[in-house]
C-alpha cells in the first residue's frame, strides 16, 4: 500500500509554534516518526508539506493513480478549504484526517473540518501518534 501524507500550513513550524500545544518536536521529528511507523506496518509513503493551499490540491490531484490513500492533516485548512475538500472528493481516494489536537476542544472556528465531511477517519489529539493510527487504520482497509 502506497500512502501520500499530506502537512498543511505552519506544521513545518513544529517545536516552535505554540510548543504548549503541539509539543517541544519539530518538524523533522513528525516526519520520522511517520516513515518509521509505515515501516513498522509495511506502508510504503510520501510525505507531503506546504503552507500553500494550490500546492495541497494539486498534490491531492496528482495522487490519483498513483496513490491508495491519503493521510492529511489540513491545518489551518481544516476549517477554511472547501477547495481541499473537493479535491478529496474528485480523486476519490481513502482518505484519513488527523490533526495533533483535539480541534472539538479549540476556538469555535476549529471545531468544524471541511475535510472531516469525505474522510472516512478523523483522528484528533493524539499528537503523533495519530498519524500511526491514521496508517494502521488506512493499511487495514486492503
Amino acid at each position: 500500500m502506497k500512502v501520500l501524507v499530506i502537512n498543511g500550513p505552519n506544521l513545518n513550524l513544529l517545536g516552535l509554534r505554540e510548543p504548549a500545544l503541539y509539543g517541544a518536536r519539530n518538524f523533522a521529528a513528525l516526519q520520522d516518526f511517520i516513515r518509521s511507523s509505515a515501516a513498522a506496518i509495511g506502508v510504503d509513503v510520501e510525505l507531503f508539506q506546504s503552507n500553500h493551499e494550490g500546492a495541497i490540491v494539486d498534490a491531492i490531484q496528482a495522487a490519483y493513480g498513483v496513490f491508495d490513500a491519503i493521510l492529511i492533516n489540513p491545518a489551518a485548512y481544516t476549517h477554511t478549504s472547501v477547495a481541499i475538500l473537493d479535491a478529496l472528493k474528485a480523486v476519490a481516494l481513502p482518505t484519513v484526517e488527523v490533526h495533533l489536537t483535539d480541534i472539538s476542544t479549540r476556538e469555535e472556528f476549529r471545531r468544524f473540518s471541511f475535510v472531516s465531511l469525505y474522510a472516512q477517519k478523523t483522528i484528533c489529539g493524539k499528537g503523533f501518534d495519530g498519524y500511526k493510527e491514521g496508517l494502521e487504520y488506512l493499511k487495514s482497509l486492503q
